[in-house]
């Protein structure tokens, strides 16, 4: 864990700013893809046409029964496509992650300035043999290329006809849920391939790995965009997807559906630093209701050089290759300097994701916008130490601060007032009273 303070300078008097200084604070807490079951992760590295797209999947099962069919807008390859290490993700999502920041009160009683401050594994495999690409063609199905990449087992299909795709696909326990004709059909007619993979279970035992790799593409289109919807056919419950886009020029968005910036820069009750989980879950699940359950959202956007505060170092530049970030001149170290540009952006965005409410694949834009934004959330504690003036004016303050605190939580998590009121250690001992709040205080609530 870092502890990152800014080099602003701030004066601190007995008048206490009642609004959050932007992106500065003790680091404590993030909100990471571990509060969230389901949560599948992709990484999109966008320039030009050019994309790589890492998939880190959320499978969990006998690894044998492990396979996946994803649709790709065009040939792919041997050596478009590689194995990735889980840290690299793992890294970045600690970095981009919402975090929650605290502060101190200082002595009310003292005026003073605070200054701060993959793998190429192995040889090529043989083509499918004649008698799969013979059943393959009999169904209208045309087995383009056959690889083993690390502990995977690919195939690059193209397709005749929906129909005869998916009866190939599921006689070779690809498990394609049903009602996928339709969809696999819009494929179809955009010309697109299908990238499909299995676990090499002998591959897998030689290299040791007890766990799944993420997989990794590298190819040209002019459709920047990622298909969700084969993924969605078969779900029984909402599917959590973050994804993290690499760019060089700004801030990425999807244009099909409204991309929203969460709330940040919000002050919540100091019980709220032991209760994160539930309160990042419950935010984040009112604000999708809010956005009638279509919305995604903005969780971070900012240059890879720097954080503030830290929730994780930056990526280097040796690992943001590694994720496929290809147009940066990376040192001979594989580091940059700290505070060195290195000309990257990266966005994460969160949706939660079914197939009434996201009927289409996301389709992206790069935009000019370099803006920095994070999902931050913001505890002040009170000064509890002795003074030596009469600092009544304070605690009064502090007082209709906590409470704007308890308010500002149940807007956000949807949590009862009393209840957020009741966990608050009041300055003065004395908390509201239920249900004594001015009308126009619960009115939109």
């Amino acid at each position: 864990m870092k502890f990152l303070i800014t080099a602003a300078v701030t004066i601190l008097t007995i008048a206490i700013s009642t609004t959050a200084q932007a992106f500065c604070g003790f680091y404590v807490a993030r909100a990471d893809t571990s509060l969230f079951n389901r949560a599948s992760q992709v990484v999109l590295v966008r320039d030009d046409d050019r994309t790589v797209i890492t998939m880190a999947n959320d499978f969990q099962g006998a690894v044998d029964d492990f396979a996946v069919v994803i649709p790709v807008p065009t040939f792919i390859e041997r050596e478009q496509i590689n194995v990735a290490d889980r840290a690299l993700v793992e890294h970045l999502d600690a970095y981009t992650a919402p975090r929650l920041v605290e502060y101190h009160d200082p002595d009310p009683c003292m005026r003073y300035e605070l200054k701060s401050m993959a793998s190429n594994d192995a040889s090529l495999p043989a083509t499918a043999g004649a008698l799969e690409q013979e059943a393959a063609r009999s169904r209208g199905v045309t087995i383009e290329a056959s690889y083993t990449v690390g502990e995977y087992d690919i195939l690059i299909l193209s397709a005749e006809e929906s129909s005869g795709l998916i009866t190939w696909l599921d006689e070779n326990d690809y498990r394609i849920p049903k009602g996928a004709e339709a969809v696999v059909d819009s494929y179809l007619k955009q010309d697109m391939r299908f990238f499909v993979a299995k676990v090499n279970l002998s591959e897998q035992a030689k290299l040791g790995y007890s766990y799944l790799r993420p997989l990794q593409v590298a190819y040209e289109s002019n459709k920047f965009m990622l298909p969700i919807r084969l993924g969605t056919l078969n779900a029984k419950d909402k599917q959590e997807l973050y994804i993290y886009a690499l760019t060089r020029t700004g801030r990425v968005e999807t244009t099909n559906y409204r991309t929203v910036k969460l709330p940040s820069n919000n002050e919540v009750p100091e019980f709220v630093q032991a209760e994160f989980a539930d309160f990042y879950r419950s935010m984040f699940q009112k604000q999708t209701l809010q956005e009638n359950e279509r919305g995604v959202f903005l969780e971070y956007a900012w240059d890879m050089a720097w954080c503030d505060p830290c929730a994780a170092d930056p990526l280097t530049a040796d690992e943001l290759r590694r994720l496929g970030v290809f147009w940066t001149s990376d040192a001979q170290n594989g580091r940059v300097a700290p505070g060195q540009a290195q000309n990257v952006f990266v966005t994460r965005l969160h949706l939660r994701y079914d197939r009434d409410h996201f009927p289409e694949d996301l389709m992206f834009q790069e935009t000019g916008d370099r803006q920095n934004y994070q999902g931050r959330y913001v505890i002040r504690h009170p000064w509890k130490g002795a003074t030596s003036c009469d600092a009544s004016a304070y605690r009064a303050a502090v007082k209709e601060r906590q409470d704007r605190e308890a308010l500002t939580l149940a807007s956000l998590t949807g949590w009862d007032i009393d209840d957020i009121r009741a966990k608050i250690p009041y300055f003065d001992g004395v908390k509201p009273e239920p249900g004594k709040d001015p009308w126009w205080k619960r009115l939109w609530q």
